[in-house]
């Protein structure tokens, strides 16, 4: 039995296309932060629609803002298009998480009443010696939905990013594997107004890729984590030896949970890109925060402070 959807869905489906026009969700969150007096402020937002934020926390010093982004509805259904820009200004510093799942739930098949398509586009642009830590939970994608997640990332050659995201396709604990239905996460690094990084990956499922070895190989989790420090942060030999204490921790780790390998990492230049396959999105969390606290004092000098509502 397919899940239950939102209210929300049920009742764009059953208006007519006139009122689905207007009840889909084209929602718009614009944030700045700058650097003041050694704080970074959250200087300017705006917003369309149902996406916000709370005030900044500031859990460690002032010098680095903590925000979470609220999506009161909790998922994305057909129609619903969120846009989310984040921009620091010179020498700003802000760490991004959510206080919970993202979702995209299973899209309309009734075209006959509005596009299927749900669409969420992130875009981080870091000024000159910003720092921005981009670290969203997970997002489940249900069966049959129609979803693009989108990330771009515009760097300065003296800015500092570490940031993942986390996909789970299907619902396996409830039996409601992603048998149908479609999802496309782009990742883009520009540095300097470069591309350097490109990684885009569309799973159908009805095709065999997530059952090839050489595609998901039957996992249900899979992830990306990108992190970026500019030369002077961080000498060459240092970052032999950040990738040295990387990778040992990453075997460390996988030597608990089970003798598989479910965790790579490449450097690309100095982009750090970690990638994650497997069934359990805690686990990829507890791996990729334990690789973030190594990461940090490295890359700006300070050690890692969880945001708090991680532990609630």
């Amino acid at each position: 039995m397919e899940p239950l959807v939102n209210s929300k869905t049920s009742q764009l489906q059953a208006l007519s296309p006139q009122r689905i026009e207007k009840s889909t969700w084209k929602a718009n969150l614009s944030l700045t932060f700058s650097k003041k007096d050694g704080r970074t402020l959250l200087s300017k937002a705006s917003r369309k629609g149902p996406l916000s934020v709370q005030k900044a926390f500031y859990p460690e010093d002032k010098s680095c803002a903590h925000i979470y982004l609220l999506h009161p509805p909790a998922g994305i259904v057909s129609g619903d298009e969120l846009r989310i820009s984040i921009e620091l200004e010179t020498q700003a510093h802000t760490l991004v998480t959510t206080p919970g799942a993202n979702r995209f739930y299973r899209a309309r098949e009734d075209m006959s009443i509005g596009d299927s398509k749900q669409y969420q586009h992130t875009k981080v642009i870091l000024g000159r010696a910003s720092i921005c830590e981009n670290f969203p939970l997970e997002t489940i994608v249900y069966p049959g939905a129609d979803a693009t997640n989108h990330l771009d990332v515009s760097l300065q050659s003296s800015s500092c990013y570490i940031g993942w995201d986390i996909t789970c396709l299907g619902l396996p604990s409830s039996k409601q594997l992603f048998e149908r239905g479609q999802f496309t996460q782009l990742n883009r690094v520009l540095i300097d107004d470069k591309l350097v990084f490109h990684d885009r990956i569309h799973i159908c499922g009805s095709k065999s890729v997530m059952q090839h070895t050489a595609g998901l190989n039957c996992c249900s989790v899979f992830a990306t984590m990108i992190a970026y420090a500019a030369t002077n942060t961080i000498s060459e030999n240092e970052q032999r030896e950040l990738l040295n204490r990387l990778r040992a921790n990453i075997e460390q780790q996988e030597a608990i949970i089970d003798a598989s390998k479910k965790v790579s990492i490449t450097q690309i230049r100095q982009l750090l890109v970690v990638r994650y396959l497997g069934n359990q999105a805690e686990e990829c969390k507890a791996l990729f925060i334990s690789l973030w606290q190594l990461m940090r004092p490295y890359y700006i000098n300070k050690t890692g402070v969880m945001p708090r509502i991680w532990h609630t």
